[in-house]
């Protein structure tokens, strides 16, 4: 039974999913939502310990036995190497990867800190590449998979103070249509979803004043909701999604 009414999901039984940055935030509500729509998640987090405790704790008996979190620094290619023969080892194939993991590091780019653009840069968009390449290795031992990259807006309108937060999601674009060209044939999808102002813990910071300005650039009048970012993935992920690749769904209110 689907958890969302008004949209038809896949049941994604038997099918092994892999999520970054998947204890807090747009994260945490993909890998609940394909845990309850019956995946096996394998969910992978930087270092907050705290936050994958209170995941773990808050799944159910029946979800729980699904549910395998790993801490890993996606930026590091090596790490992403060995994780990754560990999953062949466990699951062997993989069927849908969800990059999410991401950071900020806001500064006006003339006094932006060289190691602030890297680690934005590292993270965002070379640890997309890392978990995608052996994604695609695992997937096209089956010839099917779906990976799909959570971008952003700031992509393409910029935002003042975040020029490599904005370089990283731009490069996860076009990113994901050269990657979605070269494995097309192999049954394998990649798409981007690009959520605008969603209430997560991303926004912290912001005064009452830059929340009430951030509103009204939202034609809908309010900041989405992780679940409404969740329901986008879990349709891409599908079986139903087929031939949509090379994609931006934008979930964004109307920004």
């Amino acid at each position: 039974m689907n958890i969302y009414i008004g949209i038809t999901l896949d049941n994604f039984t038997g099918q092994k999913a892999l999520v970054t940055g998947a204890t807090r935030g747009i994260g945490r509500a993909v890998a609940e939502a394909l845990l309850e729509n019956g995946a096996t998640v394998i969910g992978v987090y930087g270092g907050n310990e705290a936050a994958a405790e209170s995941f773990k704790a808050s799944c159910g008996d029946a979800t729980a036995s699904r549910l395998h979190l790993h801490k890993l620094d996606v930026s590091v290619y090596r790490e992403v190497e060995t994780f990754y023969r560990q999953v062949e080892e466990q699951f062997d194939t993989l069927d849908i990867l969800v990059n999410n993991a991401g950071i900020r590091r806001d500064s006006a780019l003339a006094m932006m800190k060289e190691d602030d653009w890297r680690r934005v840069i590292d993270v965002n968009l070379t640890g997309g590449y890392n978990m995608a390449k052996f994604a695609v290795q695992l997937m096209m031992k089956q010839k099917y998979g779906r990976i799909i990259c959570i971008t952003s807006p700031m992509g393409q309108l910029g935002f003042a103070g975040q020029a490599n937060y904005a370089a990283s999601k731009a490069g996860q674009v076009g990113m994901m249509k050269s990657l979605a060209k070269e494995v097309a044939k192999r049954k394998i999808t990649v798409n981007c979803v690009s959520p605008g102002f969603i209430e997560t813990d991303f926004l912290e910071g912001l005064s009452e004043v830059q929340v009430k300005e951030y509103k009204k650039m939202v034609p809908v009048r309010r900041f989405g909701r992780p679940d409404e970012v969740a329901r986008a993935v879990l349709f891409l992920a599908g079986t139903k999604a087929s031939y949509i690749t090379g994609s931006v769904l934008e979930i964004t209110g109307g920004l």
